[in-house]
């Protein structure tokens, strides 16, 4: 008989018997005290191969040094909280692939991995219930990474509308509708979990003459298209840290959905969990739904990406690929010497004019 001892019971998630937060919160703050304390084995048990800086951040700017910092010297670790464009070598990547295959071991038993994929957002709403005041700050980095989206709000961008897929409690839908001078701006947030959609209209930062929340699922099978978007309008759509919440089962559907909405010329920005991620390397029994594909504590789902799995993705039927990159920062506990590698993956798409002309109904 498995042990499941180190998972929460779908039921037990489901009447709210939990309290614990997600790794994309982890990855939002800027501070490493609020980082938990642990580190994989592959830091300790394998070497990395550090190399000169290379441009995967999208959107950097000269003005800002986040992005810049490289690790030349092993023994300089420990001086800096953080460092960037850490690439692995071979034996680190062996070691990361050696913890993620004894998962297989234990995975999630089929009964509770059939509640977790039959209504993944419930338990994101339960989530959202459990930490309404835990959420961190916003994401300030978006000016560095994706500047297209302030470049929207300029009083003389014109007619534009942008769209957050899975808003959560609005970290990206505030910062951009505070910076907006662009009266002709319509901002659209969507989560498919009715109690963030209620936090963001709830907040005193809320401007409903140029924003707009509402329910909506990005992988409905009903093809319905979210309110206050009408069909072929969306000249930027924002998927940050949510298309890793769909299973594989519905990243097709989700791509339709999007066709349905993305205006000629429109583009998609893109961040994401990228393969031998920190988050992925540390789970442990009970946890593996399918292959890099987990069920967290509190009932959530999250998968990990490749570039090439995010290229076949979007590529296949609607989007061009414009850029990705891929994100590997080394973050450090200097105090008790922990190392602690994370991963991300970040991407523009966009739309062809001619194919949505072509395909639209």
């Amino acid at each position: 008989m498995q042990n499941r001892n180190n998972l929460l019971h779908p039921l037990t998630v489901l009447l709210g018997k939990t309290n614990s937060t997600t790794e994309e919160q982890e990855t939002e703050t800027s501070s490493l005290n609020n980082i938990p304390e642990f580190t994989p084995d592959v830091s300790s048990t394998s070497s990395f191969e550090l190399v000169d800086a290379r441009d995967t951040r999208l959107g950097r700017d000269s003005p800002f040094d986040f992005g810049k910092r490289v690790l030349k010297d092993d023994e300089e670790v420990w001086n800096h909280n953080a460092w960037d464009n850490v690439e692995w070598g071979e034996e680190q990547i062996k070691a990361a692939e050696e913890k993620i295959q004894k998962q297989y071991e234990n995975p999630v038993p089929e009964f509770d991995k059939n509640l977790y994929n039959s209504n993944p957002s419930r338990y994101w709403d339960i989530f959202y219930k459990n930490n309404r005041e835990n959420f961190f700050k916003d994401r300030k980095w978006l000016q560095v990474e994706f500047p297209s989206l302030y470049e929207a709000t300029k009083p003389d961008a014109g007619p534009k509308t942008i769209f957050e897929i899975g808003c959560g409690a609005g970290n990206t839908f505030f910062p951009i509708l505070n910076e907006n001078e662009n009266e002709q701006l319509k901002i659209v947030a969507a989560d498919f979990a009715p109690r963030a959609v209620e936090l963001v209209k709830e907040s005193e930062q809320f401007n409903p003459k140029y924003g707009h929340a509402t329910v909506w699922d990005l992988a409905n099978t009903e093809g319905q298209l979210p309110d206050g978007i009408e069909p072929h309008s969306v000249d930027i759509a924002v998927m940050i840290f949510v298309f890793s919440a769909l299973s594989p089962e519905q990243w097709e559907t989700a791509m339709d959905n999007l066709h349905k909405i993305m205006k000629p010329g429109g583009q998609i920005l893109f961040r994401d969990y990228g393969r031998y991620d920190l988050a992925q390397v540390r789970f442990k029994k009970n946890r593996l739904l399918d292959d890099n594909f987990y069920v967290r504590g509190d009932g959530t789902r999250v998968y990990f990406f490749t570039e090439q799995e995010l290229r076949e993705i979007f590529t296949k039927k609607y989007f061009v690929e414009d850029q990705i990159g891929t994100d590997r920062r080394l973050l450090v506990n200097r105090k008790r010497q922990l190392k602690m590698y994370r991963v991300w993956l970040q991407a523009v798409f966009k739309v062809p004019e001619l194919e949505v002309k072509e395909n639209s109904s």
